[in-house]
């Protein structure tokens, strides 16, 4: 399990050992740099792991991506073909990896099907994380060509839930949003400002729903294809903030700052071909941002 303390990584150790398998290995990044090869193929070399989920990433939302996109690129590039190549290396059975949704060109057709992958302009705003996403599938993709490895990947749509970054400066938006409505009822203040217009429409998953879904198919896919992981339903940023107005009890007003940019107009995934091997999303958003709340409140408590 490489990025077991992520937000994704931690959500699939809890789904193995909820569904019984014990021997889950993991390491942190104190003793593992995956950005280090030499230290990657000794771990694998070790360890001898039969199944790997790779689902480390140097991740963030608009402003760490456009802030810092050397590392993005970087980074995520040196994990990717370490971990894979070791992998393969040492003789893994199979390994599932998890790209994103920003892959897809920015004006991509709504919903956005497998088939869209390169076939036009990324949205500017995080480029340099889909180029490196791109770059994973790619070699996934090589490997099964070249050595016959067994790699299969995964696009998901937005994630949050328990284990989310909580940052304003880094943090993806359903996150942002979260904490900034928590201060503002806990301080009185009369109103949340939200960066841009309000109009984009985002797609949401429950990161329990996604780690699911990788058991699901790492036990039951085995192509070089891509599959999109997602609910197959959208809501606008405004939309999102009034649900949160309502879950955290803000009683202000929201404004918006149109001069910040939108980023995708819209992001959507089609699910159908997840759909048609037999899987669902089953956490509604709504409850789902209740609960990951709740557990916010109880680290802050």
């Amino acid at each position: 399990m490489a990025g077991h303390r992520g937000l994704v990584g931690s959500a699939i150790v809890r789904r193995l050992e909820r569904e019984g398998y014990g021997d889950v290995l993991v390491e942190s990044r104190d003793h593992l740099d995956l950005r280090d090869a030499a230290a990657v193929n000794e771990f694998f070399e070790r360890e001898q792991p039969a199944f790997v989920f790779l689902a480390a990433a140097k991740v963030g939302g608009i402003l760490a991506n456009d802030k810092y996109p050397a590392e993005f690129l970087r980074d995520n590039l040196l994990i990717e073909s370490n971990v894979i190549h070791a992998a393969w290396r040492a003789g893994v059975r199979k390994l599932l990896f998890l790209g994103s949704s920003c892959i897809y060109p920015k004006f991509a057709p709504q919903p956005m099907r497998e088939e869209h992958l390169l076939t036009g302009a990324l949205e500017p705003t995080n480029e340099w994380y889909a180029i490196a996403k791109i770059a994973g599938i790619k070699l996934c993709q090589a490997y099964r060509k070249q050595y016959g490895f067994r790699a299969i990947s995964l696009m998901p749509t937005n994630l949050y839930g328990p284990g989310d970054n909580f940052d304003l400066e880094n943090s993806h938006v359903l996150p942002a949003l979260l904490r900034k409505f928590h201060e503002a009822a806990a301080g009185g203040a009369p109103e949340v400002n939200i960066w841009g217009t309000g109009s984009p429409r985002r797609e949401f998953l429950h990161v329990d729903d996604l780690a699911d879904a990788c058991r699901f198919l790492m036990l039951n896919y085995d192509s070089p294809e891509i599959v999109n992981v997602g609910t197959g339903v959208d809501v606008t940023i405004r939309e999102l903030a009034e649900m949160i107005q309502r879950v955290t009890g803000f009683k202000g007003r929201l404004t918006f700052d149109a001069s910040k940019p939108d980023g995708t107009p819209r992001k959507l995934l089609d699910v159908s071909k997840l759909s048609g091997l037999g899987w669902k999303a089953s956490i509604p958003l709504e409850r789902g941002v209740a609960e990951t709340y709740e557990w916010y409140r109880r680290q802050k408590a």
